[in-house]
């Protein structure tokens, strides 16, 4: 056996091993290369018996790393990512854009904002193929392969890096049902309603409002009914069954037909934030890049 064919083949068994890592499952990762369950478990053996140290335990639930085995992945996974990119380089160009790109946003967002302008983006960049997905969560971002998600709202420390695209107002909301009999003077009295409650959120349910002469008043709320969905979340206060924190994007024909009406109008909710994120490797393919500045350049203020 050659050194290149040796090279190589040890480079086929570290990407085996990434993607397993990745995926948290030998049929996935299998499913994603191209091969076979067997010939994924095999690359893994292969590798173990190179390197004389069990890399990964495996579970009837999951998939741990040992110590040698999360060693080796933090040792190569930038260096696996430099030598695709390197490749398509040499492939395709140092000026071309190309190959598929996986991207991920909530349905409501795509819908208003994101979808009208990829036609944009396919003209400028006709070699890169679009893969959208419907998602909310993070968990995507590795466990599905994904290039870039956009993600809503604040969001808590999660190891990926990003750049902020743009914000959004939202509004409290409710059916005109809902409200009939109930007096509101302050923000405190909020939580006499049944509220829905959003599960992407964070943390205990809580909102800071914002009076022009009160200042900051922050409402803790113990919601009823929730949802990871805010078309999901709108539907249920239109059938009246709580209050509802809601992009105002989303709501603005609602508001002006009457099918829902703004809570104590004086107390307003900060704008929220739109950002992209993507892994936090050593390099952004081009591909993620251009992307990126597109929505920007679209998105942007």
């Amino acid at each position: 056996m050659t050194v290149s064919e040796t090279f190589h083949g040890q480079l086929h068994r570290v990407q085996t091993f990434l993607a397993v890592v990745d995926f948290g499952s030998y049929t996935r990762a299998a499913q994603y290369l191209g091969i076979s369950k067997a010939m994924a478990s095999l690359h893994i053996k292969a590798l173990e018996q190179a390197l004389a140290s069990t890399l990964l335990i495996r579970t009837t639930r999951h998939i741990a790393l040992t110590e040698s085995g999360q060693d080796l992945y933090d040792e190569f996974k930038g260096i696996v990512a430099n030598i695709d990119t390197a490749f398509d380089n040499v492939l395709h160009g140092r000026n071309r854009v190309s190959g598929k790109l996986r991207i991920s946003s909530t349905a409501e967002y795509a819908e208003t904002f994101v979808l009208p302008i990829l036609p944009l983006f396919t003209a400028r960049y006709p070699e890169v193929r679009l893969s959208y997905h419907f998602n909310s969560s993070l968990n995507d971002l590795v466990a599905e392969k994904l290039d870039l998600v956009i993600r809503l709202g604040h969001l808590a420390d999660s190891g990926f890096k990003g750049r902020k695209l743009a914000d959004y107002g939202i509004a409290l909301v409710a059916s005109p049902d809902l409200l009939k009999g109930v007096e509101l003077a302050q923000a405190e009295d909020l939580c006499r309603l049944p509220w829905i409650g959003n599960s992407n959120l964070a943390g205990p349910p809580s909102w800071t409002f914002n009076h022009p002469r009160r200042g900051e008043v922050e409402v803790r709320v113990n919601p009823g009914h929730e949802s990871n969905s805010a078309t999901a979340i709108r539907a249920l206060a239109l059938a009246g069954l709580g209050l509802a924190v809601l992009p105002e994007w989303l709501v603005l024909d609602d508001l002006a037909n009457g099918r829902l009406v703004r809570v104590l109008p004086p107390y307003s909710l900060a704008p929220q934030p739109v950002h992209v994120l993507f892994p936090n490797s050593a390099h952004l393919p081009r591909k993620s890049r251009v992307f990126i500045d597109f929505l920007a350049e679209h998105l942007g203020h």
